[in-house]
């Protein structure tokens, strides 16, 4: 069987054809209410200071028409679905007030900021979990431009398919005005009764979804079935696009059009790409601008396509619609140039570098339970790997399995060792099979 090796590196940080009407300038606005239907849930700010952001949010129970005339119990963060837009600016301290109403602990995990230990939401790890009633302050300063999310780190795969979620942006004011307006997709999905709203059971697929994860059979944008974009003709947009899925893979394409990718988990890139798609792994982030070029007067449907990450990911798989895009009948508006050069990621130094190998298995206990984990040992009976604070690591990532796998580190950012790709700061990537990738960190 062919090897999936991906190589990273990282360096330990001590932390806590119609007539269009004439071409317009730049200055043009977006279409009137251009992001209503994909608007978020702003939080209010409890603190004066503009460099404090403070907030009070509850994890409750809410009932939500989901699929029209139907009714679910929503898991959420601050009863709206996804949660609150946590949004600062580089630098600022926030501070989050958080509560549990729920009938089981929860905790909340800040995914991809670099944050104090006791501040991650790891229960056993950094923090006892919240008990229902209890309540937790989590502070920390967040000191790295880019789109981040936030979830729960017990009982994860359920919290988070019932709901628990939500984004996180952080500013830099620095960011060249080209880059467009910005728009937060929350892409998710939810595993529903498509006949009452109900949950599916956790179990459903039994050993198939242990294994492989759980696809749900409602496809989300900003917590709606195939809301409404409205665009202007060549009036760029900067989307940040967050994977909330348990499992699913999304690829962002829209036929007759190109993405400029600016960067992903952790702020931008090197350099800006234009591509024809992008795939967005679950938990991973994309930075792109979206350009459209559609006439006035039309509507095309941003649509979610199966990818194949292997174990029969794409066999009688259909195509599903996201956002309906809505080409305004208001005049064009000349594109920016967006600058090729963002920013600058220095490589690391790998003469001293630790190198170790990290092969993912899967495998069978004597009751036929899936065990998932790294060079033959269950992930739970793993011992810590040891590293010291300034020690750079070289991790080469393995994937003899039959399918892709997205990696995660908590509280650090990593480099991905490939020539082919452009310098980037990650959090995340995902390990496919049968191709060699290299990562640096």
């Amino acid at each position: 069987m062919s090897k999936s090796r991906i190589l990273f590196i990282f360096s330990l940080i001590l932390l806590g054809s119609c007539d269009r009407g004439p071409l317009t300038a730049l200055e043009v606005d977006q279409p009137e209410g251009w992001d209503d239907d994909l608007a978020l849930t702003i939080p209010e700010d409890l603190n004066p200071d503009p460099n404090i952001l403070e907030i009070e949010l509850e994890a409750q129970i809410v009932d939500m028409e989901i699929i029209e005339g139907q009714i679910t119990p929503v898991w959420t963060y601050g009863g709206s679905l996804p949660g609150p837009l946590i949004k600062a600016k580089v630098g600022d301290t926030v501070i989050i007030h958080f509560k549990n109403s729920l009938p089981d602990s929860t905790t909340i995990h800040w995914h991809g900021l670099r944050v104090p230990n006791q501040m991650d939401g790891v229960p056993g790890v950094t923090q006892p979990p919240v008990e229902s009633g209890g309540e937790f302050r989590y502070e920390f300063t967040v000191d790295d431009a880019g789109t981040y999310w936030y979830h729960p780190h017990v009982n994860s795969a359920a919290q988070v398919g019932w709901g628990m979620y939500g984004p996180i942006v952080v500013e830099d004011p620095n960011d060249p005005e080209e880059f467009g307006d910005d728009l937060v997709l929350v892409m998710s999905d939810m595993s529903l009764n498509v006949g009452d709203g109900s949950f599916l059971a956790e179990n459903a697929g039994c050993d198939f979804t242990a294994l492989f994860g759980k696809e749900g059979t409602v496809v989300l944008v900003n917590g709606k079935i195939r809301p409404t974009l409205k665009v202007r003709q060549g009036k760029q947009q900067r989307w940040r696009i967050i994977n909330a899925s348990r499992s699913r893979y999304i690829p962002i394409r829209l036929r007759n059009h190109t993405f400029t990718v600016l960067g992903g988990d952790n702020g931008l890139a090197e350099q800006s790409e234009v591509v024809g798609r992008v795939v967005v792994t679950p938990s991973e982030r994309a930075d792109v601008v979206f350009t459209p070029m559609n006439e006035p007067g039309t509507t095309q449907a941003f649509r979610w396509t199966p990818f194949n990450r292997g174990f029969g990911t794409v066999y009688r798989r259909a195509s599903v619609p996201m956002i309906d895009i809505e080409t305004v009948m208001d005049d064009a508006v000349i594109p920016a140039e967006i600058p090729i050069q963002l920013r600058t990621i220095e490589p690391i130094d790998l003469s001293s570098a630790i190198e170790q190998d990290l092969e993912m298995t899967i495998g069978q206990d004597q009751t036929n339970k899936i065990e998932m984990g790294f060079n033959g040992i269950p992930y739970w009976s793993m011992q810590p790997l040891q590293a010291r604070v300034g020690e750079t690591h070289i991790w080469n990532l393995i994937n003899n399995s039959d399918f892709n796998h997205p990696f995660h580190l908590h509280g650090y950012f990593f480099q991905v060792l490939d020539e082919n790709r452009i310098p980037q700061w990650k959090d995340t990537v995902d390990v496919p099979v049968g191709e060699n990738c290299t990562h640096s960190r």
